[in-house]
């Protein structure tokens, strides 16, 4: 007897699903675009963004300069925005702001235009281009409109693509200094300290300075050596004067000495 229910359910569903794509087809095929129109709205407040995608699709190039040319370039955007397609969806909401730029839905189309950039943003370790054009546009956005109902949300979006920027400059940096390429790490660590000033980091970041710049000196030609050794020298005096309960501060002390100790053998052989 259940097996005869789980059957007729089956049926019921394989009975629902194949009439209602019977209607769709019939109302692609179609000649009146009106028909269309009104078929895509309802499938869009059904939340069928793939049937509501397609019919627009095709009747948009028919409808342009009518009324409803506006309405529909807008659910069309939002049908791809639903698929996940942010790609497209950014593309089509800036179309659409762009064209209908005194529209009621403008404001919505260009916050949504970066938000779809914003769903873009890949992991720190990636490419971060798509976060770059991410926050111009919705600082953008936030020029333009700050107190509409979007800006609160549009500014912790830009706080968070920062923080991703962030990781990604400091793993960047780290890795330049995981593999010994002591020159980089240097010089991507001193750029990580003024970009990002409050960066939790910083401790680290100024640890890693220390000992990239005396791993620095080890290997440098001896008319060089001086020099960078001064240097770990000095980066180790602002550490411990910015970060004097560092959890590096013991690591940093043993290079503090080493350092003081190849300074010590040019001083003696300027003396002999």
């Amino acid at each position: 007897m259940r097996f005869l229910n789980i059957n007729s359910l089956t049926l019921l569903i394989v009975i629902i699903a194949l009439t209602a794509c019977s209607k769709f087809q019939k109302v692609r095929k179609s000649a009146d675009w009106k028909e269309k129109y009104e078929a895509a709205l309802v499938y869009f407040e059904d939340k069928d963004y793939y049937r509501t995608n397609i019919l627009l699709e095709e009747i948009l190039p028919i409808i342009r300069g009518t009324e409803e040319a506006e309405i529909a370039n807008f659910k069309y955007a939002y049908s791809y925005f639903y698929q996940d397609q942010f790609i497209l969806s950014s593309h089509y909401f800036k179309t659409f702001s762009d064209v209908y730029s005194r529209s009621e839905y403008a404001m919505e189309a260009e916050y949504m235009y970066a938000y779809s950039l914003y769903l873009q943003s890949p992991e720190p370790a990636l490419d971060q281009t798509s976060t770059y054009e991410s926050i111009a546009a919705l600082q953008l956005f936030i020029n333009k409109y700050p107190y509409s109902e979007y800006s609160t949300e549009a500014d912790k979006l830009i706080n968070g693509l920062q923080d991703k920027l962030e990781t990604k400059a400091y793993e960047s940096a780290k890795l330049y200094y995981t593999i010994q390429r002591h020159k980089a790490a240097i010089v991507a660590f001193e750029n990580f300290q003024k970009e990002y000033p409050d960066s939790d980091y910083q401790d680290d970041v100024a640890y890693y300075l220390v000992d990239a710049a005396y791993q620095f000196a080890m290997v440098s030609i001896e008319r060089r050596q001086k020099e960078r050794f001064e240097k770990s020298l000095q980066l180790y005096q602002k550490m411990v004067d910015k970060f004097p309960d560092s959890e590096f501060i013991k690591s940093a002390e043993k290079i503090y000495a080493e350092t003081i100790e190849e300074l010590t053998k040019f001083a003696d052989l300027n003396n002999s």
